[in-house]
């Protein structure tokens, strides 16, 4: 029954591949780990520079599963209740009633999160971890599945606002969008050329290949996947040295040891195995924590990257037999 849940893991996450690959050209790897996410019910944080399909990647998801998707554009001047709604005096009824804002989907697309101030920003705390929205002291529960993905430009920083770490610590993964493939791009032209409407992704072959309500049961599929004690340790271990390493001011938090598990879980059910290998835990090691670690000034200063200071974490970190 175990080895069933693995394979109806893996069935899934190569139709909703599949499917994808249909309009996004190249990015394996980001397609790769955003389908991971909206598996395993994690937020996801995209950093890329315009026009490399973030949108795109959000809207075709919400599509291929059913679900109900719905784009925020952060700017300045939004407001905490643009984002979750608020109430309003309905003169027929002669009584307040609540006006539900955007949150109220199961796709959120946070468009360029960081230009808008902590304010607006910390709106969604309590979405993203509890699945719900208190507008004045009444608490609402959003349909599941609830996935919020945001983006960042890493350029034109100049009146943006960074995300305060207990935001970006709700975000399973932090992955990074780079510039496609020649040959991706090429056949990207082709399909634009052939008629393809990014805009218009209602006359796309995009096939629903999973009904929302369906889809929730597959979220507790990856229980199924074996994680041995040893594979817990080195968890913690790499977390633990990522607290005590030299150039990294602020380590890994225990949230991100649960993301480690879900997501090593997950491609060890994407590699077709129903146990995890330490090479899983690697694989995902960068895109959970190179968003949970806060490098020291010195090191930035030195051109290091948090992905260099998570390979040599892992250095530090004996691969269990």
């Amino acid at each position: 029954m175990e080895k069933k849940k693995t394979e109806d893991f893996l069935n899934l996450y190569n139709r909703i591949n599949d499917e994808l690959k249909k309009v996004v050209q190249g990015q394996e790897e980001v397609i790769k780990f955003v389908v991971i996410a909206l598996l395993t019910d994690g937020h996801i944080l995209l950093e890329g520079l315009p026009g490399l399909g973030k949108t795109l990647i959000a809207n075709c998801l919400s599509r291929i599963i059913g679900a109900s998707f719905k784009r925020i554009q952060f700017t300045p001047d939004l407001m905490p209740s643009d984002i979750l709604g608020t109430t309003v005096f309905n003169f027929e009824k002669n009584d307040f009633v609540v006006r539900k804002g955007p949150i109220f989907t199961n796709f959120l697309l946070s468009d360029e999160i960081n230009r808008t101030p902590a304010k607006t920003q910390s709106a969604l705390l309590e979405v993203m971890q509890e699945k719900q929205v208190t507008i004045d002291g009444v608490i609402y529960k959003l349909d599941e599945p609830f996935i919020t993905i945001a983006t960042q430009n890493p350029i034109e920083l100049e009146g943006t606002y960074p995300l305060p770490e207990a935001q970006l610590d709700r975000f399973m993964f932090k992955i990074l969008v780079k510039y496609p493939a020649v040959e991706d791009e090429k056949n990207m032209l082709k399909m634009f050329r052939d008629g393809f409407d990014s805009g218009n992704l209602q006359n796309s072959d995009l096939q629903i290949v999973c009904g929302k309500d369906d889809f929730v049961s597959y979220k507790n599929s990856l229980d199924s996947v074996n994680i041995d004690e040893k594979i817990l340790d080195y968890i913690m271990d790499i977390v633990s040295v990522t607290r005590k390493t030299p150039g990294i001011e602020v380590g890994a938090s225990p949230r991100a040891s649960i993301a480690l598990l879900k997501a090593s879980r997950a491609l060890a059910a994407i590699s077709g195995r129903d146990f995890v290998v330490p090479d899983d835990v690697k694989e995902a090691c960068y895109p959970v924590l190179r968003h949970r670690i806060i490098l020291e000034s010195e090191a930035e200063i030195e051109g290091n990257s948090t992905d260099d200071f998570i390979t040599i974490c892992l250095g530090k970190v004996a691969v269990p037999r």
